[in-house]
């Protein structure tokens, strides 16, 4: 059982657009976050629960297809936010902050969630005998692991904040992050047409 944590690890803490969103956030000293990272925990427990209930048959060719358009198309969205964001505090109303919801949808339409979902709930839990009860709380420990990655981020994000303070940094910042989900969007987005 240690490998589905293992493998969870390796592929929910590595760098992704969650886990960017998370570190701009710190970096931007964002307070309120709680309602983003609960969306993305919320997204991973409806991935593993539905994926192993469901099984392989749910995703097929066609369908990781759309959802890597779909995926990439809203980390574009996202990353054009970022990008045309003003972190220089001024009378302008503040930016809006990502939502419960836009954690939820961003995970649910972010193939690297598939990427951890679908082979853990068709394969690792299979043959580890998870099923039943027991795979419920399995489904809810990995979503609060899930929790845990763009937080980390954010905390690391927070403490290299603490080290820039001019406005200027930050949008700086903020357009290096653009820049980077933009390629993540791209290489999400073309993924499914490369052989």
């Amino acid at each position: 059982m240690t490998d589905i944590i293992l493998y969870a690890f390796g592929v929910m803490y590595t760098p992704g657009p969650v886990n960017a969103i998370g570190l701009n956030n710190g970096i931007q000293k964002q307070t309120r976050v709680f309602g983003f990272f609960a969306g993305v925990a919320v997204a991973m427990f409806i991935l593993f629960f539905s994926v192993a209930y469901v099984g392989e048959q749910i995703m097929n060719p066609s369908l990781l297809t759309v959802t890597s358009v779909l995926g990439s198309l809203y980390i574009f969205w996202l990353a054009i936010k970022i990008f045309r964001s003003n972190p220089a505090q001024s009378t302008e109303a503040p930016p809006r902050l990502l939502t419960f919801r836009d954690g939820v949808m961003m995970q649910l339409l972010n193939p690297k969630g598939i990427t951890v979902a679908l082979p853990v709930a068709t394969v690792q839990f299979p043959a580890a005998g998870i099923s039943g009860f027991v795979l419920f709380i399995w489904c809810v420990g990995l979503a609060i692991f899930a929790f845990g990655a763009p937080w980390f981020y954010f905390v690391f994000g927070r403490l290299l904040g603490k080290n820039i303070y001019q406005a200027r940094y930050l949008a700086a910042i903020n357009k290096l992050m653009a820049l980077f989900l933009i390629f993540v969007a791209i290489s999400i987005g073309l993924s499914p047409f490369v052989i």
